[in-house]
């Protein structure tokens, strides 16, 4: 059950308000609708060899509006898509070949970093061409309709957290072991063979992986839903070849400011690019959305952010986590940090939670 603590509360979710809220991943995961990337994978690509990008996006864009008219033929009807045959050249096979070309010159998050990862050439997330998996389980942690969960750990982020709890494998892109894109689709075979509800791609960050992962797709074709658990600092050409092949979005909402993200993420321009990206994801596909309540922030974060959720994204679910505590930086230098380095108190989320009461918001703590 989605709902508040205290007995008093406005807003109680039931079940079933999850349920409908969250229709389509619940449709896919019980096998009453296919999975988004399966329905793309069959959608068939004329493109002339040696094409450049640009002509590549504009056969992307005119596919992707033949996908969505297709989906909404086979949506109530997965077993269409078993008879529909896979073509040489289709959909899917063009966004991971236009994702590669993105990486030459590296634009897959908002930093632009335009290095040629493909050579060796490495950006802020510290990644190559190669991509490495830390770790892939059955996660019994996270929300309650998401577990058990088949993560999948990258290596590498676009973010310099201050306070990361998965420092280890954020700040260190080596950690881990490398993967083809068959491998990493065998490890998503292998988790929802083991009863995974979801594949949920995360890290580290999940969008610095995005061309491997879209080619992994070609190599795997079990109806489960695929999650994306980002940070949704991506670029707008990045989320375009990713909202046709995802069922559920978890993203993080950290910051309610431009300020508190450079501080403690050392990223420009944040609340411009997450929103956008928000809003453009929460218009694709089912969102649950975690904030993550920072001590001393409640009024230049929390308030913002779930004030910018109950306005923009109002049928999504929210998880207000309350889990907070120091770590990595903070936890070495509490004087650099003295606003974070401490748990938030008993009366910060007691406030965060009432003004998801005022706002109407669909939320739940994480404990």
């Amino acid at each position: 059950m989605w709902r508040l603590l205290r007995p008093d509360s406005i807003a109680v979710w039931r079940d079933e308000e999850v349920r409908e809220r969250l229709s389509h991943y619940y449709g896919v995961m019980r096998g009453l609708k296919p999975a988004k990337y399966r329905v793309v994978k069959r959608v068939p690509v004329e493109l002339e060899k040696g094409a450049c990008l640009e002509e590549m996006w504009r056969v992307h864009e005119e596919k992707a509006k033949e996908f969505s008219e297709l989906y909404r033929e086979v949506a109530d009807n997965p077993s269409k898509v078993e008879e529909m045959p896979v073509p040489r050249y289709s959909l899917l096979d063009l966004k991971a070949d236009i994702a590669l070309k993105m990486v030459e010159a590296c634009r897959l998050c908002e930093w632009r970093c335009g290095v040629n990862r493909l050579k060796g050439e490495k950006g802020v997330c510290g990644l190559s061409g190669e991509v490495r998996v830390a770790s892939a389980f059955l996660h019994m942690g996270e929300e309650a309709p998401l577990v058990p969960s088949g993560t999948i750990f990258f290596t590498g982020c676009s973010f310099k957290c201050v306070f990361c709890q998965n420092w280890d494998i954020s700040t260190n892109p080596l950690n881990g072991i490398a993967v083809s894109p068959k491998e990493l689709a065998a490890l998503a075979v292998r988790l929802y063979r083991e009863g995974a509800r979801n594949i949920n791609y995360v890290g580290g960050n999940p969008d610095q992986q995005l061309h491997v992962i879209l080619a992994s797709l070609r190599h795997m074709d079990a109806n489960v839903p695929l999650l994306w658990n980002s940070n949704m600092y991506m670029t707008l050409e990045s989320l375009k070849l990713l909202v046709d092949v995802i069922d559920i979005w978890l993203p993080d909402f950290k910051y309610g400011n431009d300020e508190c993200a450079l501080r403690l993420s050392k990223v420009p321009r944040y609340f411009e690019v997450v929103s956008r990206n928000h809003k453009v994801a929460y218009e694709h596909g089912d969102m649950i959305i975690r904030h993550l309540v920072l001590p001393g922030h409640v009024e230049c974060c929390t308030k913002p952010v779930l004030k910018w959720i109950a306005e923009n994204c109002p049928r999504a679910l929210v998880n207000i986590m309350d889990q907070y505590r120091p770590e990595h930086l903070v936890a070495l230098y509490p004087e650099r940090y003295p606003d974070i380095a401490r748990r938030p108190r008993a009366e910060e989320l007691e406030e965060a939670y009432k003004y998801a009461d005022e706002l109407g918001i669909c939320w739940r703590p994480v404990s």
